[in-house]
């Protein structure tokens, strides 16, 4: 069952007290593009770890990869809740393209400002909680910090710079922590944790099968990337990596041509608009450092297609990643006003039952205003109103990569996910 998402009114039925005592609530960061078994697997884990309720703070419709994610985030969340997840909270749009440190510093600063989360369970290569935290405190020791300037000023990259000065400092094994995509970035939200003073307990959870950006392993899961892949290249194998209902959800998004989201459907419209940007306009981007706009402005006005694009800015310093997001930060009209920023609310994608229960605890904990209605959009401050009106506009973007494009407008009629208990897969 799905309700429309504007003008929506949600009935938090009464739970006794002592119910609402007994909840344990979990967070997750995550992008689900898309949820599959590995997903699955890492929510069973957290519930095995005692997590009554889960809530997931989820990418919107473009990812930190830097390019659109392969559908529309409403399906992405009645994906995570078919397979486990009971709220779907989203984490807005200047950060979910982000580098990492902003990008886990947003989606901690949400869990934290829901005021009752318990656990923060992550995906770790790993899988040693109390390492990685020993690991986030030491990457913010004085030494470390002067030996990462070191290389930096070497024109290394910080993914590489960052790792030398571990080994240096904290000795080669710590250091093998940062070549792992879900260790790193289980550290941000470490990092994160700690600057905020959170009392959310931190818990990693071993990943099994392909790393990030792999293909499948023995015995083990895809990745996403390799799923993407699959469903780009119309190869039906998709299908083997996806629990039931989130293939369910994606055939049917397929059939309404919603889906699969290709950034190629944009290229013209991303070269077009970077053609007509300054080196002032690139200078406003998030991340920006040492004239790297310059090099962008004049990758822009050489590229004929993403992939030149993208070549012609990287070099040793600049990694792929970091040209991917900011060229797309350019491409949505983001800057690092927006993403130095926190976000300034709590955006409702989807619900079950449990969900109201979070929901009904967040009436008295909640820091950070509920959006799930037009009337809550209009009660947001000014930044509120801001980061809200430049999601829509990406989704207007957002709209034109569907393999059928659809007008302007669908931030504001894209339906609420609320599914009954019946429905679950659990």
């Amino acid at each position: 069952m799905k309700k429309r998402g504007y003008g929506l009114k949600i009935s938090i039925r009464t739970v006794p007290d002592k119910e609402l005592i007994r909840m344990k609530i979990a967070g997750i960061i995550a992008e689900y593009n898309p949820f599959h078994s590995g997903h699955a697997y890492h929510i069973a884990q957290t519930r095995s770890a005692g997590a009554t309720h889960i809530v997931a703070v989820m990418s919107g419709n473009f990812v930190q990869r830097g390019e659109p994610a392969i559908l529309e985030k409403h399906a992405r969340a009645e994906m995570a809740m078919r397979g486990g997840v009971d709220l779907v909270l989203e984490l807005p749009i200047p950060w979910c393209c982000a580098r990492a440190q902003d990008f886990a510093r947003a989606g901690i600063s949400l869990l934290h400002a829901m005021g009752c989360v318990d656990l923060l369970s992550f995906g770790s290569e790993c899988g040693k909680t109390d390492l990685l935290r020993q690991m986030a405190k030491d990457l913010e020791s004085p030494r470390m910090s002067a030996c990462l300037r070191g290389y930096l000023d070497e024109g290394l990259s910080l993914p590489t710079a960052r790792e030398k000065a571990a080994a240096q400092c904290l000795g080669d094994e710590t250091a093998s922590l940062l070549r792992g995509a879900n260790d790193a970035l289980a550290l941000e939200y470490l990092r994160a944790l700690r600057a905020l003073h959170s009392p959310i307990v931190p818990l990693a959870v071993g990943r099994i099968g392909a790393q990030h950006d792999e293909a499948k392993s023995e015995g083990g899961f895809c990745s996403a990337s390799h799923v993407r892949r699959l469903l780009l290249q119309n190869d039906a194998q998709w299908r083997e990596s996806l629990p039931a209902p989130s293939a369910e959800i994606l055939l049917r998004e397929i059939e309404r041509e919603r889906a699969p989201i290709s950034y190629r459907a944009l290229e013209p419209a991303v070269l077009a608009q970077l053609r007509r940007l300054t080196p002032a306009d690139f200078a406003r981007l998030p991340d920006i450092s040492e004239g790297l706009e310059y090099r962008l402005y004049d990758a822009a006005r050489s590229a004929i297609s993403l992939e030149t694009l993208f070549a012609a800015a990287k070099t040793k310093r600049y990694t792929h990643a970091r040209i991917r997001r900011l060229m797309l930060h350019a491409f949505l009209g983001i800057t690092r006003e927006s993403t130095a920023m926190s976000p300034p609310y709590l955006r409702v994608l989807g619900f079950n039952e449990r969900g109201r229960e979070i929901l009904r605890r967040m009436r008295s904990t909640a820091k950070l205003p509920v959006v799930m209605r037009a009337s809550d959009i209009r009660a947001l401050s000014a930044a509120g109103q801001y980061i809200y009106r430049l999601g829509a506009s990406t989704t207007d973007l957002f709209a034109l990569a569907m393999p059928k494009s659809r007008p302007c407008g669908m931030e504001q009629t894209e339906n609420t996910v609320c599914i009954p208990n019946e429905k679950l897969s659990h």
